[in-house]
């Protein structure tokens, strides 16, 4: 019997969530220790490499492959993220469809048309991503957050110039 390769065996139509440090793959388990997921058409190219070619490609090609060949030493789990959210697609439906999109060219864009947002839609006929969606809650937060910084340092500078004025009358 083969190992193991995960605390709970994924069932086929599981997402599959694989850190790459600064950022997160997904693919979609079809059973057979196999997955679909959408990557570059350039190939594996590590997790720096793969992030760089993902954020300057307008492309990127669907691919089946075993699980072990997209992982590789990187962490991962099923992570079915949305299933409080919406009703998943009957699992069948999931895989048949995964299978049909390999080897297509798809439009790609890191904030509309990534790996997570094929995954999602093919799970739950919705695309979404939700490390998008922290990253752009989080760079308005720190945009917040600095604006704030500057609104103090203005508003400190203001008081200490007028502070000035007034003890020099």
């Amino acid at each position: 019997m083969a190992p193991t390769l995960f605390d709970n065996d994924p069932k086929p139509g599981d997402l599959i969530e694989i850190s790459r440090g600064m950022y997160t793959h997904w693919a979609v388990y079809i059973g057979g220790n196999e997955v679909v997921h959408l990557l570059p058409p350039s190939g594996e190219l590590g997790n720096f490499g793969e992030l760089l070619t993902l954020m300057d490609s307008s492309t990127a090609c669907v691919r089946r492959q075993k699980i072990w060949e997209v992982v590789g030493s990187s962490r991962f789990e099923v992570n079915n993220l949305l299933d409080d959210e919406y009703q998943p697609r009957e699992p069948h439906v999931i895989v048949m469809d995964a299978c049909r999109m390999v080897g297509r060219e798809l439009p790609y864009s890191v904030a509309t048309q990534n790996c997570e947002h094929f995954v999602t839609e093919l799970r739950y006929g919705k695309p979404e991503s939700r490390q998008v969606r922290a990253a752009v809650i989080g760079g308005v937060a720190a945009v917040g957050v600095a604006v704030a910084v500057l609104g103090a340092a203005l508003f400190s500078s203001l008081t200490k110039d007028e502070n000035k004025r007034r003890n020099h009358k």
